[in-house]
C-alpha cells in the first residue's frame, strides 16, 4: 500500500440484507450470511492500488448484519466545486477527465465497475488530483444482490442500467440473475458529471427520483443528447460556448447506445486527450516481495545525495503505509463504532419502538415501520488521528529508519528505548498490544522483509522475541525459506481439471475453522480449494488424507490475497515437520512418529508415562489429530499462530516437545483419572494455555539429546548451503545444527518393532560425549573429560558386573566412560 502523506482514513456504514433462519442451501447446509459473501469479496479490493484510487483498508462486522468500510479519505470532492454554482475552467475539466479515466481504467482490469460515479465520490486531493471513492461498493456486494439498496444514484445511472431495472436473487429462490452493468456505465456517469462542472450546475434538481429516470430513457429517441439537456437546464448558451474537444468528449460519453460508447480504455486513446495525456506518467505498480521482477529494477539515486533527503517529510508517521497506521490506530484505542455513533451515523433505537402490531404463530409480522436504516447513508466519517499521534509523540525519527547494521541490540533506537526493552520483557499478548512496541517491531521487520534472502538470518534472530501479527504472514514465508518466481509456479497448476480427491475437498472445507468469518466466506471457500488442489496436483507422490485443510488454514488465513504465497509456505512447511505423513500408506511413518513421542513422554514424565501405559491409553488414541495437522485441528487460529510462530523457529522435532508440554498442562488430571475419563477428556480438549505451553516446550526441547528423536522417515539432512547461496538458519532453541551430517558416532535405525519394544529413548554416540563433556585428544583419540568442576549434564549406568566393570574401570581405553556408576550389584525389584 502507498504512504498515508495528507490523506486521511474515513469510514463508511451499511446493512447487508438479512436471510431467513429458517432456510438451507442447496447443500443442505445454514445459508451463509450476505456479511460474510460482502467481507469475502473485500479482500481483493485492498489489492488495488493506484494513484488515482481510494485506497481500501478493511472492513468489520458488526450486530444484525452490519459492515463498517475503511478507506483513505479526502475532505474535498467535485462536490464542492459544483456548490460554488460557476462553470470550471475547460483544460481543468479535460484533467479531471483524464485522471477519472486513469481509475476506472484501472479498475476495469481488474474486473471492477465503479457503478456509484458522482461528483461527491470523485474527490480531491490536497495537490488538487483525482481520488475515487467507493469504487469497489458494486463487486463486494455482488452487484447490489447482498443489500437491499441500489448502488448508484439516479441522476448519473446510465440509460441501460435504468432499463434493467432493480432486480434481486437468493440462495433459496433460483432465479436467472441479469447480467452486470459493465464499464460502459461508467463513462455515461463520467459525462453527466463532466456537463455538470461545464454548465456549473447539477442537473435533474427540479425533478423527482421517477420524473429523472423516465428522462434520461426518453434520451434514446433524441439526435443530440447535449442540446437536450443543456435545453432542459436553460445553459444551450454556454454549452454553445464550449470548446470543440470537451463537446467531442461530452458527446462521447453521454452516448445513448452503450454499444456505440466507448469504454475508459478506448476513450483515453482519443485525440480529445493529445494535449493532456503527456502531463501524466503511466503508473507501474511497485515490485512485492517474492515477485519474479527485480524490485530494484527502476531504482534512480541522484548524483547529490542530499537531494534523497529534500522530500522527507517531518511527519514521519505520515510515510507509513494506510494499512500499518490503520493497525496503529486500532491498537491506541480507534474504535469504529464509537466514531460513527459520534457523528450519529450509527443511532439506537428504543426496542419497544420496534415491536410490530400484529404478529402471527409461524413469526410472520406485520404494522412495523419501514426501518431507514437498512438504507445506505453515503456519509464518510474522518477517523481522528489525534489519539495516536500524541501516543506516538516521544517517538523519535530514527526510530522510523533502524540501522539493520547495528547489532547492539534487537530493538530500534528512539527515545524511550529504555521502555522498549523493558516492553520486551513482558508478556507476548500485552506486546501485541503494545502501540509504540508495535510500531518499532513493523518498522524493523518491514525493513528486514525488504532485504530478504539478504537479512535472512537476521531476521531469524528478530523472531526469536517476537513476530508482530501484521507482519506475520512475510515473516512466515522467510522463516520456511520460501524464494523464487512463486507466483508463475503457481499460476502453472492445473487448479480446474476435475481429480478424485475433489468431492472430500468439497465435504472437508465447510468444517475448517468455520467459526472465522474470513475462512467461511464463498471467497475463502474458493480459495481453500484452489490452494489444495493445487498442492494435490503438484505432488503426484502424496495424497489428500483429512487434516490437510485445517494445516491450510493458518497460511491461507494469513496470505488471503496472496494464494501463490499460501501454497508456497504450505509446500516448504510439510516437507520439514510432515515429510512423507501424506503417503498413500503412511502407517509406518505415523507408527514411528507416535512410538517416539510416547518415549519422549517417558523421557522427561516417567510417572505420567506408566500411569498411561497402566490405563492403555496410548498416543494412537489422541495424538494422530495433533501432529497430523500440527495442532491446527485441536486450536483456534489466534492459539496457532503464536504457536507456530515458535515452531518454525525449531527443527522437526519440536512438535514432539509441543504434545509432551500439553500434557503436562492436563498432567494433574490424566494422573487421577482411568482409560475412559481420560477419552472424555480428550474428546472435549480442555482450555490449553498456548503462552506456557510455548514455554515450556522450548525448555523441554533444550533438556532433551537432539539423537532422542531420532526418526528412519525424517527429512533427510539438506545440503549445507541453500540456492541462494544463504546459509541456512539453525533452530534458536539450540546451537546444534537442525540437520547435523551423518557420521560414525550418529544414531542407526532400527526396525519398527524394536523401537515400540523400548520405553525410554536411545541416544548416539555423538550426544553421549558432548552430554559427558568429553573431548577427543591423544594418539588413540580417546574421549576424556574437558574439565573436572564442570556439573555433570548425564549420569552414565553400567550394566556390566562389577568384576568386568572394575577391569574396564583400571583400563580406560578398553571402553570406559569416566564417572560412570555401575549397578551390577544392587538387586532391583518393584520396591527400589
Amino acid at each position: 500500500m502507498f504512504p498515508l502523506k495528507d490523506a486521511e482514513m474515513g469510514a463508511f456504514t451499511f446493512f447487508a440484507s438479512a436471510l431467513p433462519h429458517d432456510v438451507c442451501g442447496s447443500n443442505g447446509l445454514p445459508l451463509t450470511p450476505n456479511s460474510i459473501k460482502i467481507l469475502g469479496r473485500f479482500q481483493i479490493l485492498k489489492t488495488i492500488t493506484h494513484p488515482r484510487l481510494c485506497q481500501y483498508v478493511d472492513i468489520s462486522r458488526g450486530k444484525h448484519e452490519r459492515l463498517v468500510v475503511v478507506a483513505e479519505h479526502c475532505e474535498q470532492s467535485l462536490e464542492d466545486l459544483l456548490r460554488e454554482r460557476k462553470p470550471v475552467s475547460y483544460p481543468k475539466v479535460l484533467c479531471i477527465a483524464f485522471e477519472v479515466l486513469q481509475g476506472l481504467q484501472y479498475m476495469n482490469k481488474h474486473g471492477i465497475v465503479h457503478r456509484a460515479l458522482s461528483p461527491h465520490n470523485i474527490l480531491l486531493d490536497r495537490k488538487g488530483h483525482v481520488k475515487l471513492a467507493k469504487f469497489g461498493l458494486y463487486h463486494m456486494t455482488a452487484y447490489g444482490d447482498d443489500v437491499d439498496f441500489p448502488i448508484g444514484y439516479p441522476s448519473y445511472l446510465a440509460p441501460e442500467v435504468i432499463a434493467q431495472g432493480i432486480f434481486k436473487t437468493s440462495d433459496h429462490v433460483p432465479s436467472e440473475k441479469p447480467l452486470p452493468s459493465g464499464p460502459k456505465s461508467d463513462v455515461w456517469s463520467l459525462g453527466i458529471i463532466l456537463f455538470e462542472l461545464c454548465v456549473g450546475r447539477k442537473l435533474f434538481q427540479s425533478l423527482d427520483i421517477s420524473e429523472r429516470l423516465k428522462f434520461l430513457l426518453t434520451l434514446d429517441c433524441v439526435d443530440d443528447t447535449i442540446i437536450v439537456l443543456a435545453e432542459e437546464h436553460g445553459c444551450l448558451d454556454i454549452i454553445k460556448e464550449l470548446p470543440e474537444n470537451v463537446t467531442h468528449l461530452l458527446k462521447k460519453c453521454l452516448t445513448f447506445h452503450p454499444s456505440k460508447r466507448p469504454t475508459p480504455d478506448e476513450l483515453m486513446q482519443d485525440k480529445v486527450f493529445s494535449e493532456v495525456s503527456p502531463l501524466y506518467t503511466p503508473f507501474t505498480k511497485p515490485a512485492s516481495l517474492f515477485s519474479s521482477s527485480l524490485r530494484c529494477a527502476d531504482l534512480t539515486l541522484p548524483e547529490d545525495i542530499s537531494q534523497l533527503c529534500e522530500d522527507i517529510n517531518s511527519d514521519y508517521l505520515a510515510e507509513r503505509s494506510i494499512e500499518e497506521v490503520y493497525y496503529l490506530w486500532c491498537l491506541a484505542g480507534g474504535d469504529l463504532e464509537k466514531e460513527l455513533v459520534n457523528k450519529e451515523i450509527i443511532r439506537s433505537k428504543p426496542p419497544i419502538c420496534t415491536l410490530p402490531n400484529f404478529l402471527f404463530e409461524d413469526g410472520e409480522s406485520f404494522g412495523q415501520g419501514r426501518d431507514r436504516s437498512s438504507l445506505l447513508d453515503d456519509t464518510t466519517v474522518t477517523l481522528s488521528l489525534c489519539q495516536l499521534r500524541n501516543r506516538l509523540k516521544d517517538v523519535g525519527g530514527e526510530a522510523f529508519y533502524p540501522l539493520l547494521e547495528d547489532d547492539q541490540s534487537n530493538l530500534p533506537h528512539s527515545n524511550s528505548n529504555n521502555e522498549l526493552s523493558a516492553a520486551a520483557t513482558l508478556p507476548l499478548i500485552i506486546r501485541e498490544r503494545d502501540t509504540e512496541y508495535q510500531l518499532n517491531r513493523i518498522i524493523l521487520f518491514d525493513r528486514l522483509l525488504k532485504a530478504y534472502p539478504y537479512k535472512k538470518n537476521q531476521i531469524w534472530k528478530e523472531a526469536r522475541v517476537d513476530i508482530p501479527p501484521l507482519m506475520r504472514g512475510l515473516t512466515w514465508a522467510a522463516l520456511l525459506g520460501v524464494e523464487g518466481a512463486i507466483h508463475a509456479k503457481y499460476d502453472a497448476i492445473d487448479k480446474d481439471t476435475p481429480i478424485p480427491t475433489d468431492r472430500q475437498i468439497e465435504v472437508d472445507i465447510p468444517r475448517c475453522h468455520q467459526y472465522d468469518e474470513l475462512l467461511s466466506s464463498p471467497e475463502g471457500h474458493a480459495k481453500f480449494r484452489r490452494v489444495l488442489k493445487a498442492w494435490v496436483v503438484s505432488h503426484p507422490d502424496l495424497v489428500y488424507w483429512q487434516g490437510l485443510d485445517s494445516l491450510c488454514a493458518p497460511f491461507l488465513y494469513l496470505n488471503f490475497n496472496n494464494e501463490a504465497l499460501a501454497y508456497a509456505c504450505m509446500s516448504a512447511f510439510i516437507p520439514k515437520y510432515l515429510y512423507n505423513f501424506f503417503l498413500k500408506d503412511n502407517s509406518h511413518v505415523i507408527q514411528e512418529y507416535l512410538t517416539v513421542f510416547s518415549q519422549m513422554i517417558a523421557f522427561h514424565d516417567p510417572e505420567l508415562s506408566n500411569h498411561l501405559n497402566e490405563i492403555g491409553f496410548i498416543p494412537d488414541l489422541y495424538a494422530i489429530p495433533w501432529f497430523l495437522t500440527m495442532f491446527t485441528h485441536v486450536f483456534p487460529l489466534h492459539k496457532i499462530f503464536h504457536l507456530w510462530d515458535t515452531l518454525l523457529l525449531g527443527n522437526s522435532s519440536f512438535p514432539f516437545c509441543i504434545g509432551v508440554a500439553i500434557l503436562q498442562q492436563l498432567r494433574d488430571r490424566l494422573l487421577a483419572n482411568g482409560f475412559n475419563e481420560c477419552i472424555l477428556l480428550f474428546s472435549d480438549l480442555p482450555e490449553i494455555d498456548i503462552e506456557r505451553c510455548v514455554r515450556e516446550s522450548i525448555n523441554l526441547f533444550c533438556w532433551t539429546p537432539k539423537s532422542a528423536t531420532y526418526r528412519q522417515h525424517a527429512q533427510p539432512p539438506k545440503s549445507a548451503s541453500d540456492s541462494s547461496g544463504v546459509r541456512s538458519s539453525t533452530p534458536y532453541f539450540s546451537t546444534e545444527c537442525p540437520d547435523p551430517p551423518k557420521t560414525d558416532l550418529s544414531r542407526e535405525s532400527i526396525p519398527l518393532n524394536d523401537l515400540k519394544s523400548e520405553v525410554s529413548p536411545r541416544i548416539s554416540a555423538e550426544d553421549l560425549i558432548d552430554l559427558c563433556e568429553l573431548t577427543v585428544t591423544g594418539h588413540f583419540k580417546t574421549p576424556t573429560k574437558k574439565t573436572k568442576s564442570s556439573k555433570p549434564k548425564l549420569l552414565v549406568v553400567d550394566i556390566r558386573n562389577s568384576e568386568d566393570f572394575i577391569h574396564v574401570a583400571s583400563f580406560p581405553l578398553k571402553g570406559h566412560v569416566v564417572e560412570a556408576m555401575n549397578i551390577s550389584g544392587i538387586p532391583l525389584n518393584s520396591d527400589s
